[in-house]
């Protein structure tokens, strides 16, 4: 795999001999003579790995790696020293080096300590990932039921290729959970995968997301920053509720599907990577081409394979397993005897609608986990109840498909207003929507 390593090294012989060594390796190599020359080549190319001299001039070599080490942590360094100053080499590694070498080099050596440094920084990156996704809550995908079943088994065979994959279904169905599990069935599966929610970030602030920045792009930019297209490279992007993207961004969108390429925010040099993209909506995407809100040429050359994951009301009988499941889960972290739920209350369970599917019946037995004192669960200690429906909430499962959605999304965001005395922040943390999400489903939707 090619790799771009930035070598900061005064000497320009020794500079020349590296660089040399590393280009016939297959690597891009970008060199500097001092340590200012050297912060500014790193914030410019975001090296993949950086070799760097402990005596420089300007900045000496420790402040440069104390400097790197605070804005990226996860940027593998490897120190040069002479062998008079090991002692020099030992500070570096307490103050973050991944590891040393000395000179004169010896090319076999050089390459094993390099191969080491760049996969103990992309296990970082990945580390990084994973312990951001602990704090979030995922339910196992169910097949006990055909619909599911048939999904499943695309999403399998999908997995295996490259080719853009587009979610379809109402929120709460696990578009998210399947879009990882294709990236772990697919190979691609020891690389990143990075989920991108297109609704939760302004314009300005989810194209730097995406595709990262250059330093003085905008206010507030102080550092070049990489965007998760970049930074996965290899692995897979989510881009959940991609019909909510701006139509400005569509535009750059289109442009790398086609091409695998982009430009950073303020920046002038084309950036190719090898990402394989996933997108999600609960939005009718077709409906929203033809009323001019998505354009045509994008939703093509997202809906490559589509999925469509139908709602829990229509897979009724993975309702008891799926229930377990979060039962088991929650009781675990809160540290609670196992609980039973009671034949009457899973029945009450399997007859309700659910309109937020999946989501609102996790939701619903964590709240019943963390209220309940007892080891049996039964149909009270659930917030919602079938047959607490009321005439208005009736009339709306009768209503057309899209109707009924949208009306049952007012029904439980009025529900947690209520709740949650009014204030959105709280509001967004019962139904574990990001605030600004919220806030626009609000607008969208003309809750008052």
């Amino acid at each position: 795999m090619r790799h771009r390593i930035l070598v900061i090294e005064d000497d320009a012989d020794i500079a020349t001999v590296l660089r040399d060594r590393l280009e016939t390796m297959g690597n891009e190599v970008v060199t500097a003579i001092d340590g200012q020359a050297g912060l500014e080549a790193f914030e410019r190319e975001a090296p993949n790995l950086l070799l760097l001299d402990l005596e420089l001039p300007k900045v000496n070599g420790m402040d440069v790696l104390r400097r790197i080490r605070k804005n990226s942590p996860e940027v593998p360094i490897v120190v040069m020293t002479a062998h008079g100053t090991i002692a020099r080499a030992v500070e570096a590694m307490k103050e973050g080096a991944t590891d040393f070498i000395t000179k004169p080099f010896d090319t076999d050596y050089l390459k094993i300590v390099m191969a080491k440094a760049l996969e103990r920084g992309e296990l970082k990156q990945e580390v990084a990932v994973l312990r951001a996704e602990l704090d979030s809550r995922y339910e196992t995908l169910q097949a006990s039921s055909s619909k599911m079943a048939d999904v499943l088994q695309t999403a399998k065979k999908v997995a295996l290729s490259d080719s853009t994959v587009l979610l379809l279904g109402e929120s709460g169905t696990g578009k998210d959970l399947l879009a990882r599990s294709i990236h772990a069935w697919s190979p691609r599966r020891n690389k990143l995968f990075m989920a991108v929610n297109c609704v939760a970030l302004t314009e300005e602030l989810l194209e730097s997301e995406l595709f990262g920045h250059e330093k003085g792009a905008f206010t507030g930019a102080s550092a070049q920053k990489r965007g998760k297209m970049e930074v996965a490279d290899g692995g897979t992007i989510f881009l959940d509720e991609i019909g909510d993207m701006r139509p400005g961004l569509q535009a750059k969108l289109l442009r790398f599907l086609q091409n695998r390429e982009f430009d950073r925010v303020g920046g002038t040099q084309t950036v190719k990577v090898n990402v394989r993209v996933i997108a999600a909506t609960n939005r009718d995407l077709q409906q929203a081409v033809k009323s001019g809100a998505f354009r045509s040429d994008l939703f093509f050359r997202l809906n490559v394979v589509n999925l469509t994951l139908p709602p829990l009301r229509e897979r009724t009988e993975e309702i008891p397993e799926l229930a377990r499941t979060f039962l088991k889960k929650y009781c675990q972290e809160a540290k609670k005897p196992m609980m039973q739920i009671s034949p009457q209350a899973m029945k009450m369970l399997t007859a309700y609608p659910w309109p937020g599917n999946v989501r609102e019946l996790q939701n619903a037995i964590e709240r019943a986990v963390v209220l309940k004192t007892g080891e049996i669960v039964m149909p009270e200690d659930f917030a919602l109840q079938p047959m607490d429906l009321t005439p208005e909430q009736m009339e709306g499962v009768d209503r057309q498909f899209h109707d009924a959605v949208d009306h049952q999304k007012r029904l439980i965001l009025k529900r947690a207003l209520a709740r949650a005395g009014g204030s959105q922040t709280r509001a967004a943390e019962l139904l574990g929507l990001q605030r600004t999400y919220l806030s626009r489903l609000i607008k969208q939707l003309d809750v008052t």
